[in-house]
């Protein structure tokens, strides 16, 4: 197994040497920049990179303008002076509180040149949410958008505190420091490095609790090439991200980038429209975004989306949430064969990767595992399952695990593989079909049912845009099916006929016994469905 796992790492190597990662031409910039890579990790170790072999091609684009790699090297060290100054020194821990723009990659680059870890906060933090992950990662100084200025409050007065981003018309704190005074203020001669990588935090979803602490010191080459093995990245060209930079897949697609030499264009906010407009006056080869993004992008009216040429696009990538294939099916009509589906999570990183082709087979696929990385399945009593078509819980083998959660915890490990927290199945192509979370399992009347096969087959309906089904309390059953239902604009379904509907298409114990209408579905950030605040919620007598 493990001359096994070794020529895997060495086929990696070869799609990093193919993709133009590493030049042979280059040997010694190659050398230096994974000499690098065990000093000062990820964020710094590209940013220097790009900055040596092209300063001055464009490495981001945001609301403010774009800036070259050669820009982002000498801001980035600019405000690492200036932090360091303030007693911002190695080991500690900052956060960083902000959407995604050039504050947030030049303050994360800038930790990254001093040695200090990063935990990124996730900006939909309610504020016992905020304190209590603050003091968990024991943050020492907090770096933010002036926008949660209100959520400071909850941390001691005397943390330090540093703007990265000033909204129009915001009256500032006396004394507030921005990056852009850091930059004025601070020479961009370059600093010693640290002795180590102070690494970074990425919280969990956090969809059943308070998110856990995902850390990583070092990003392996592998991680990398995991990316690139199965997903089209273009290379010296423009990518789009509007899945949020705080959660591993932007934050993942971003360093992936910027190994390419891309200009990574972000926005603070989604939006539909101006995401097509993005892509269209970037020429960009690479949209990154979650389910619920593409969504509502091939909702807008035929006529917004023919003002925007984005011809140009070769992969739209998708991760964070389930992909249904109703949308999965509608995207591919409105973007051509351009879909990648993404699976994988904080912790385990990349797990499998659906292309065009395996989207067209089975709609809604997550896929086969890239280089590196291996998926089995696993019953309840951790005995492997091989049976096509038979649920079961997923387990990944990575090249590249995380080292363990921040309070301590762990996911459960069998022979090597790591639990996802998810059940799936694979069909009779090989193809991974992930049927739903572990926990989100109802048991009604002594049959289980998950969620997602309900929650796809409303989705194929005309006159639903989004729907979801949960399991509450039943004094007959021990739980019984409700489902939540968002309606199409212009469209009045009936609950009574949407029940009719699903009883026609699945087993009887799979009706919901409710059905209730909403104008939102809750959501993190990421897309991901916040079932607990649905199963909590109050329905009127």
């Amino acid at each position: 197994m493990k001359v096994a796992h070794a020529l895997e790492a060495v086929k990696a190597l070869g799609v990093l040497r193919s993709r133009g990662v590493s030049d042979p031409r280059k040997p010694l910039e190659t050398l230096r920049t994974m000499k690098e890579s065990q000093i000062y990790g990820p964020q710094a170790t590209l940013i220097r990179h790009s900055a040596r072999i092209a300063p001055n091609s464009p490495g981001l684009a945001d609301e403010r303008g774009e800036l070259t790699y050669g820009e982002l090297d000498k801001q980035s060290t600019a405000i690492a002076r200036g932090l360091q100054a303030a007693g911002i020194t190695e080991g500690t821990v900052v956060g960083v509180l902000a959407r995604d723009h050039r504050g947030l990659i030049l303050a994360m680059v800038a930790a990254s040149k001093l040695g200090v870890r990063v935990a990124l906060m996730n900006t939909g933090f309610a504020k016992p949410q905020f304190a209590e992950v603050c003091q968990r990662e024991n943050v020492k100084a907090m770096l933010h958008d002036s926008e949660f200025l209100g959520l400071l409050d909850a941390l001691p007065d005397d943390l330090p505190r540093y703007l990265t981003w000033v909204d129009d018309d915001v009256e500032l704190p006396s004394g507030a420091t921005t990056l852009d005074d850091l930059v004025a203020a601070n020479s961009t001669d370059e600093l010693a490095p640290p002795s180590k990588p102070g690494g970074f935090i990425i919280l969990t979803s956090g969809t059943t609790g308070l998110p856990k602490g995902a850390t990583r010191v070092k990003v392996s080459p592998l991680a990398t090439a995991q990316f690139l093995d199965r997903i089209p990245f273009p290379s010296k060209s423009a990518q789009v991200i509007v899945s949020p930079i705080f959660h591993s897949t932007g934050f993942g697609t971003w360093l992936v980038g910027m190994a390419m030499g891309n200009k990574v264009v972000m926005r603070r906010r989604f939006d539909a429209e101006a995401t097509l407009q993005m892509i269209a006056e970037h020429k960009a080869e690479m949209l990154v975004a979650v389910p619920t993004m593409l969504h509502r992008m091939t909702e807008l009216d035929p006529e917004i989306r023919a003002k925007y040429d984005t011809s140009s696009l070769k992969c739209i990538l998708l991760a964070g949430s389930a992909l249904s294939p109703e949308l999965c099916v509608k995207a591919t009509q409105v973007f051509g064969p351009v879909l990648h589906n993404l699976y994988g999570s904080t912790e385990c990183s990349v797990a499998t990767v659906a292309g065009p082709k395996d989207l067209a087979v089975a709609p809604g696929t997550v896929g086969r595992a890239p280089i590196t990385c291996e998926v089995r399945l696993y019953d309840d009593n951790d005995k492997q399952v091989t049976a096509i078509g038979t649920t079961a819980r997923i387990f990944i083998r990575s090249g590249t695990p995380f080292e363990g959660y921040t309070d301590g915890r762990h996911k459960q490990i069998i022979d090597g593989f790591m639990s996802s927290g998810d059940v799936g199945h694979f069909d009779e192509h090989g193809l991974l079909m992930v049927d739903g979370r572990d926990d989100d399992m109802i048991v009604s009347g002594g049959e289980n049912v998950f969620p997602q096969e309900v929650e796809n087959l409303l989705l194929e309906r005309e006159d639903i845009y989004d729907a979801a089904v949960v399991g509450v309390d039943d004094a007959e059953f021990g739980k019984r099916l409700r489902a939540f239902v968002v309606p199409e604009p212009g469209h009045q379904p009936d609950g009574e006929e949407i029940k009719a509907y699903v009883k026609n298409n699945l087993a009887r114990y799979k009706v919901p016994r409710e059905v209730i209408f909403l104008d939102d579905l809750p959501r993190n950030p990421t897309g991901k469905l916040l079932r607990r605040v649905l199963i909590e919620y109050d329905v009127p007598a």
